[in-house]
């Protein structure tokens, strides 16, 4: 694609939007007040705004590689923050996609060099679920099976956080796991059990009342 035809696309995207509502860009200046944090993977091919159906003002992103969320990463660590306690979102959700190279280059026993430390946070879920994934014979399942325990421990990392415990005590905000089902565009709510990993969480990482 020539540079040049992303601008244009740009002048037929705000033609679009003016055309619909003369004061979009003026309201859209104004600031943001969005309900959720949205924490998924990086894939081009995964737009948070377009498959949740939501806006631009209504969902702050938070993108990486495999949607992950290390306690140790200072990047999701501030983006929760900020979220959290400047944009009182109250929903915080972690999606997963099938079809996440993350996770496959995870499975395999090769080394990626500089991906090595960021993938080893998803190798750290294979262990936790080892006897889980090892029952599972078919390659494809167990893929899939770890995009979605994967999503799991990324939302207990959320909730281990001190900003997101705090805000569930005060207005009771709520984390989410879900998985965008690439070949067919459907989202899938895990159903996280939030209270009862929150509970079990806190008896050891409450470090907020």
């Amino acid at each position: 694609m020539d540079i040049k035809q992303i601008f244009k696309n740009n002048q037929d995207w705000i033609a679009k939007k003016l055309q619909t509502d003369q004061n979009y860009f003026e309201k859209l200046s104004k600031g943001q007040t969005p309900e959720f944090l949205y924490i998924g993977c990086s894939d081009s091919r995964v737009s948070a705004e377009d498959l949740m159906g939501l806006e631009p003002g209504q969902v702050f992103v938070h993108r990486n590689i495999a949607n992950m969320v290390p306690n140790t990463d200072l990047n999701s660590m501030s983006v929760i923050n900020y979220a959290v306690t400047s944009l009182k979102v109250n929903h915080i959700v972690v999606c997963g996609h099938y079809g996440c190279g993350g996770v496959l280059a995870a499975m395999q026993q090769a080394d990626l060099g500089i991906l090595n430390p960021w993938l080893r946070n998803i190798r750290d879920v294979y262990r936790i679920h080892r006897i889980e994934l090892d029952s599972i014979h078919c390659q494809e399942q167990k893929y899939k099976r770890l995009v979605e325990l994967n999503v799991q421990e990324q939302c207990i990392n959320v909730i281990k956080t001190a900003e997101v415990q705090k805000a569930n005590r005060q207005r009771n905000l709520k984390v989410y796991g879900w998985v965008f089902d690439i070949h067919t565009g459907r989202l899938i709510d895990l159903e996280i059990d939030f209270d009862t990993i929150f509970e079990d969480i806190t008896k050891i990482y409450k470090i907020a009342d």
